[in-house]
């Protein structure tokens, strides 16, 4: 017969076994996993748009079991819509707002994102603010050169540039189907070659 030992805890179960001599040759193996709280990887960050234009906020959380991340307005759970676009990845771990057109007084709010699972509920904010473009700030960040259309044959490298200015000077980043384009999970297809200007290897 086989005797078994054993404490219990909210979060871990301990397992002590004493076999007998006849089942020695006998190993048993066990796998154990933890729970662990929502823990934000990728934070929005407060931004100032301009009316007419368009807005993204990106988030996304790690945990065990891995959590659901979605985003709140005035308290709310925003749901897609024409204006507001809420787009998942990470099989829901992560989450798009994006908004377009902007409008002010209408979007300008502050918008949270919430990371949950079966352990705990974390969340973070970012503002959003709106100016009109005949009113924008000495200095703000604008496009000089966008990406372009582009037609390559398959196994070809395709360069998109992007080119803005202001004061100081802007970081640009990258969006492919609304989503955030990180160059070090693309296995080497994506490269950031120099600010602003993208290469896709295949």
């Amino acid at each position: 017969s086989v005797q078994f030992f054993g404490m219990r805890s909210p979060l871990v179960s301990c397992l002590c076994f004493h076999f007998p001599p006849s089942l020695t040759h006998f190993s048993p193996s066990f796998s154990l996993s933890l729970l662990a709280p929502p823990k934000f990887t990728k934070t929005p960050t407060d931004q100032i748009g301009v009316s007419g234009g368009v807005a993204s906020f990106v988030c996304q959380a790690t945990g065990n079991p891995k959590p659901s991340v979605y985003w709140n307005k005035k308290g709310k759970k925003v749901n897609s819509q024409r204006i507001e676009v809420t787009i998942e990845f990470d099989d829901g771990a992560g989450a798009v707002l994006r908004i377009q057109p902007l409008r002010g007084p209408r979007d300008e709010n502050t918008y949270e994102c919430v990371a949950r699972n079966s352990v705990d509920e974390k969340s973070v904010t970012a503002k959003l603010s709106i100016i009109r473009e005949d009113l924008l700030p000495f200095g703000f960040p604008s496009i000089d050169m966008g990406p372009q259309l582009k037609v390559v044959e398959r196994t070809r490298t395709a360069t998109m540039l992007c080119a803005a200015s202001g004061i100081p000077d802007p970081e640009i980043s990258w969006f492919k189907d609304f989503l955030p384009v990180d160059p070090s999970t693309s296995q080497g297809r994506i490269k950031q070659l120099r600010s602003g200007e993208t290469g896709v290897f295949h």
